[in-house]
C-alpha cells in the first residue's frame, strides 16, 4: 500500500496512465494524491476527470486555477479562453455529475498520520496549519452551498494582495483563493505578486513564496504545483513542487510519501 502524490495533469490523460503503469499502481491497495489542475491545456480533461472520479476514496484531489476556471465557465460566469480545451466536459452528458463533483473537492488536504499538506499553488506566509485550513473550510463551504454563484460572480481579480485577519466578504474570498491556487511570487510584506511567472532567478526583487522568511509553516511538509517553471526544484527543505510542465512538453511526476522517492515519465507530447 502506497500513497502517491502526482503533478498537475492538465488533460494529459495517457501520460497519466504512463506514470501509473511505471508506479504499479493498484487502485486496490494504493492511493493518488492530485495537487490540482486535473484540467485544461492537454487534449484529454474529460477523460482524466472521469478517471479520478472513478478511484473515490482512492483519489484525493484538491483544486487548482484551471479546475475554478472549468467550474465558472459551466456556471455561464466565465467565457471559455484561448487554448482552453473543456469543450469535451462541457458537452458530456455527465458534465453536471462531473462540475459538482469537483465543486465537493477541498482546497488544502492535510494528513497528519503521513505530516504532508498539500494545496495547489501555496500556502500564504502568515497563516499557521489551523488558519489555512480554516481559510480553506471557508471556501469549500462555500462552493458546496447556494453561495457558489456569489462566489464564483466575484471570484476573479487581482485585489486584495495583502492577507490580513479581519478581511470580510468577496474580497476575503478572493483572497483566500488566490494564495492557495495562484500564488508564485510575494514581495518583501509577504503580498502577492502576479506580474511574474517564470524562475525566481528572473525576478530577484521578488521572492517565492516557499523562501519568505518568516513563513509560519517553514516546517511542515507542503506539497504543490502550479508552477513549472521551477521544473520541480524549490532548494527548500519540506516543500515539495510536483508541476514539471507535462502538458508543456516535460513530464509527469509522482511522489511517493512513504518513501519520498520521485517518479516521472517524459510526456508524449507539447500542447
Amino acid at each position: 500500500m502506497s500513497t502517491y502524490a502526482i503533478g498537475d495533469v492538465q488533460g494529459c490523460f495517457d501520460d497519466l496512465q504512463n506514470l501509473l503503469q511505471k508506479i504499479n499502481f493498484n487502485k486496490n491497495y494504493d492511493t493518488l494524491w492530485f495537487v490540482g489542475d486535473l484540467v485544461n491545456r492537454g487534449p484529454d480533461s474529460l477523460a482524466c476527470l472521469r478517471f479520478i472520479k472513478s478511484l473515490k476514496d482512492g483519489a484525493v484531489v484538491v483544486l487548482g486555477n484551471h479546475d475554478l476556471h472549468l467550474i465558472s465557465v459551466a456556471h455561464g460566469y466565465q467565457a471559455l479562453a484561448n487554448g482552453d480545451t473543456l469543450i469535451d466536459i462541457l458537452q458530456a452528458d455527465d458534465r453536471d455529475e462531473l462540475i459538482e463533483w469537483l465543486c465537493q473537492q477541498p482546497l488544502l488536504h492535510h494528513d497528519s498520520k503521513l505530516g504532508f499538506t498539500m494545496v495547489h499553488a501555496g500556502i500564504a506566509p502568515q497563516w499557521n496549519l489551523s488558519t489555512a485550513q480554516t481559510c480553506a473550510k471557508q471556501i469549500e463551504k462555500i462552493l458546496q452551498s447556494d453561495q457558489r454563484h456569489e462566489l464564483l460572480k466575484h471570484m476573479y481579480g487581482n485585489h486584495p494582495t495583502c492577507w490580513h485577519d479581519d478581511l470580510q466578504g468577496i474580497d476575503r474570498w478572493r483572497c483566500i483563493i488566490n494564495f492557495f491556487t495562484r500564488m508564485r511570487f510575494l514581495n518583501s510584506a509577504g503580498c502577492l505578486e502576479f506580474g511574474a511567472k517564470n524562475h525566481p532567478d528572473n525576478n530577484i526583487h521578488l521572492l517565492p513564496w516557499f523562501e519568505f522568511k518568516n513563513r509560519a509553516m517553514k516546517k511542515q511538509n507542503i506539497i504543490f504545483g502550479h508552477w513549472a517553471a521551477i521544473r520541480g526544484l524549490t532548494n527548500t527543505p519540506n516543500v515539495f513542487a510536483l508541476d514539471t510542465g507535462c502538458v508543456w512538453g516535460d513530464c509527469l511526476t509522482a511522489l511517493n510519501l512513504e518513501s519520498l522517492e520521485l517518479f516521472s515519465v517524459a510526456a508524449i507530447a507539447k500542447h
